[in-house]
């Protein structure tokens, strides 16, 4: 029999404007979708529309990774807050091709912290622009848990992590000083800081389209951490299954 054929997983390049940081992430990612069985599909933020559409095609899902940028605040409605970082237009060209195939197609999604973000606003979500509040979601260590998240009880969420009742807590780590308000259309929260309310997952309420979005980043500690090892895993499982409709 020839060998099984690794699904393949879009990312687009983090950050067009700090390539430093871009370089520091990517890899990251890569290793967390290259270690659960699949094939990492870097989409550079310089190619063409053209350019990108091709590469996509060949693609069996899409992860949408965080960034150095913040969301446009016009695309939501809202004035620039004076802690709202600088927009990402390249960025944000990628993941509106991204995500428009990936609905039209019914690809699975998954977004990180920023592809969180990008992902609700397309749906036209809103967003915090930034969190006030006593808890910490920037600490100095980026991969070490620092909160508890409290997940909605039958999410496809809580499935993927194992349900731990009666709390369904479980601890992430956290980078992000922005988070989603109120939920896109076709998207509900299914995970809570359970201190200050802040919405930390989101998740696609239409049946067999598999489209979840966390605040944290299981990226960055998805060899120690088995919940965020679970996050990849149950999303290549689900690139696995996906059948061009």
């Amino acid at each position: 029999m020839p060998p099984k054929l690794k699904p393949r997983i879009a990312i687009p390049e983090p950050c067009s404007f700090d390539r430093k940081y871009s370089r520091r992430s990517l890899p990251l990612y890569v290793a967390a979708v290259e270690e659960n069985g699949g094939e990492a599909v870097v989409i550079g933020l310089e190619m063409t529309p053209e350019e990108i559409a091709r590469q996509i095609t060949q693609c069996s899902a899409v992860l949408l990774p965080g960034s150095k940028a913040d969301v446009d605040p016009q695309k939501y409605g809202t004035v620039k807050h004076l802690k709202t970082a600088i927009a990402d237009p390249l960025r944000d060209a990628a993941d509106e091709l991204l995500l428009q195939d990936a609905y039209n197609m019914r690809k699975p999604i998954l977004g990180i912290c920023y592809g969180l973000q990008s992902l609700n606003v397309w749906r036209t979500g809103t967003l915090v622009q930034h969190i006030e509040s006593k808890v910490n979601h920037e600490p100095s260590d980026k991969a070490a848990p620092v909160h508890r998240v409290n997940i909605e009880p039958g999410s496809l969420l809580a499935g993927q992590l194992g349900d731990e009742p009666p709390s369904h807590a479980i601890a992430v780590n956290s980078s992000h000083h922005q988070a989603a308000d109120v939920p896109g259309d076709g998207l509900r929260v299914v995970a809570r800081c359970p201190d200050d309310q802040t919405i930390e997952a989101i998740e696609g309420t239409s049946p067999g389209h598999y489209v979840l979005a966390v605040q944290w980043h299981p990226e960055r500690n998805f060899r120690q951490e088995k919940n965020s090892r679970s996050l990849f895993a149950h999303f290549i499982q689900a690139a696995e299954r996906w059948r061009s409709p």
